[in-house]
């Protein structure tokens, strides 16, 4: 008895670096998942320069595919969210899953459950861990609260996207330096999914995408210049009471060392928001004028 599957054409976009076997294992469940629902399907391989066998050993596998495997080989290291942003410039499915990690802590139905989620409405579909680390659950709190966003970010282990967000986020700025962000900003309905466990901490040094996003994404730096140029007004009116003391009691002042402990604290106000103005600028300049997003070595498509 044949079931009808679904006509939507599906893009898998899949980030690698030194997977090893872990790779072909997550593309048999993948691939499994994608030909029991869908009539049409690709999958896109994103090589971020691994210098192990995960390609060669996922070239073994693809070659008995029906469907063909993409790699996207990547002219060098270069990270998490632009080896992303090209595997969705190279996808052409009307729904794209960005698998981030090939790590599988969720039950693999949740892989089909999120496309029937997308279909009730949702153009951007989360599956998310139940449990996060402390430093996950500190940067989307910040994140969250300065945000202008409906919804709220959370760690998640992959999402699907449909054409209509991925377009509307590629209006706004064609360099995506957090997608998942960039989605959240796009005023689109987001749905999240949850399932009991957690994932592994997808790629290390993710500090500077975190500023970049806190800066592009958020109000947490006008905040935090609000707040230093507060402190320092206070300071600025406690001297001047302690000044008009002095003076109307007739002791003698102290001066240097208050006065200089004073102009070292407002100079260092001063440098504290200038280097956040310095942050916005700096990320300005990269958005218009970065004319290459990302470098790719080669396209590679494996087929039976």
């Amino acid at each position: 008895m044949t079931t009808n599957k679904e006509k939507n054409f599906i893009s898998a976009v899949v980030y690698l670096h030194n997977d090893g076997a872990r790779a072909v294992k997550f593309f048999k469940l993948l691939q499994q998942q994608l030909d029991a629902h869908f009539d049409q399907y690709e999958l896109i391989a994103v090589d971020d320069a691994c210098t192990d066998d995960t390609v060669s050993q996922l070239r073994s596998w693809a070659a008995g595919l029906d469907k063909p495997l993409t790699f996207l080989h990547m002219s060098l290291f270069q990270k998490l969210e632009p080896c992303m942003n090209a595997g969705l410039d190279a996808a052409i499915g009307d729904y794209v899953y960005e698998f981030d990690t090939t790590d599988v802590p969720y039950p693999a139905e949740m892989i089909f459950s999120a496309y029937q989620t997308a279909l009730t409405g949702s153009d951007i579909v989360s599956v998310c861990p139940t449990r996060v680390s402390g430093s996950s659950r500190l940067f989307y709190s910040v994140f969250n609260a300065s945000s202008h966003s409906a919804y709220t970010l959370r760690t998640d282990a992959f999402r699907l996207v449909t054409r209509r967000a991925i377009n509307r986020v590629h209006a706004s700025s064609e360099h995506l330096p957090y997608r998942k962000a960039a989605y959240a900003a796009s005023g689109l309905k987001m749905t999240d999914l949850t399932f009991e466990g957690r994932i592994v901490d997808k790629t290390a040094g993710r500090f500077g995408l975190a500023v970049n996003s806190l800066a592009l994404y958020t109000d947490a730096g006008f905040k935090v210049s609000v707040g230093i140029a507060l402190v320092m007004m206070a300071l600025a009116l406690a001297e001047l009471i302690y000044t008009l003391v002095v003076f109307c009691t007739g002791h003698p002042v102290a001066g240097w060392t208050t006065t200089m402990f004073v102009l070292t604290l407002g100079f260092a106000g001063v440098f504290a928001v200038l280097a956040i103005v310095v942050k916005y600028l700096s990320l300005l300049v990269d958005l218009i004028f970065q004319k290459q997003k990302y470098l790719i070595e080669s396209v590679e498509k494996i087929q039976k």
